[in-house]
């Protein structure tokens, strides 16, 4: 399994919500929960419009861990849910695919939107997981607490925190750049 890397370009980011707010509703919505609370691609897929809809915050047990979660929910996201979910059932899948019923779309599905909106913005190696290292990127270099991101995330240490968000190899590659100026 190849790894995948951190979006850490804000002006790429905007372009691809505004891309997928026109293309597709739906792509949007998955896109902005994955960038916006760092939730697995699983745990969001499992999501139905009841979990979110005129909600403050999303109550999930996370498939990986097991462990029982809350994640505040911010303005604008609440607000693009609640134009997202006004006219839908509250048992319906959140992210519903087009096969079936109701039936969430899969996780290659989700995969193949990430990934296409991704190239179609000069971006490679990038994947669903990319989304979940974009919110703790952009939440460390906000609030510059890895120790309170290492216990979002549920990681071991804060060494694992640094390298799953793509900081610690730039961190050093500056540090080499640097050693001899």
């Amino acid at each position: 399994m190849r790894e995948v890397k951190a979006i850490s370009d804000e002006e790429k980011i905007r372009d691809m919500k505004n891309y997928l707010s026109k293309k597709n509703k739906r792509d949007y919505i998955l896109f902005l929960i994955a960038i916006s609370t760092g939730l697995r691609i699983g745990d969001i897929l499992k999501l139905r419009v009841e979990d979110v809809y005129n909600k403050n915050s999303i109550l999930i047990k996370e498939q990986k861990t097991g462990k029982r979660k809350e994640i505040e929910l911010s303005p604008k996201l609440k607000r693009e849910i609640k134009k997202w979910c006004s006219s839908r059932e509250g048992s319906e899948y959140l992210i519903k695919s087009r096969q079936g019923l109701n039936n969430p779309i899969t996780r290659y599905r989700a995969y193949q939107i990430i990934k296409e909106v991704a190239e179609l913005h000069g971006l490679d190696n990038i994947a669903c997981h990319s989304t979940r290292k974009t919110f703790g990127r952009k939440y460390y270099e906000k609030y510059g607490d890895i120790e309170e991101l290492r216990k979002y995330f549920n990681h071991s240490s804060s060494a694992v925190t640094l390298r799953y968000i793509g900081l610690e190899q730039e961190i050093i590659n500056k540090h080499v750049r640097e050693l001899w100026d």
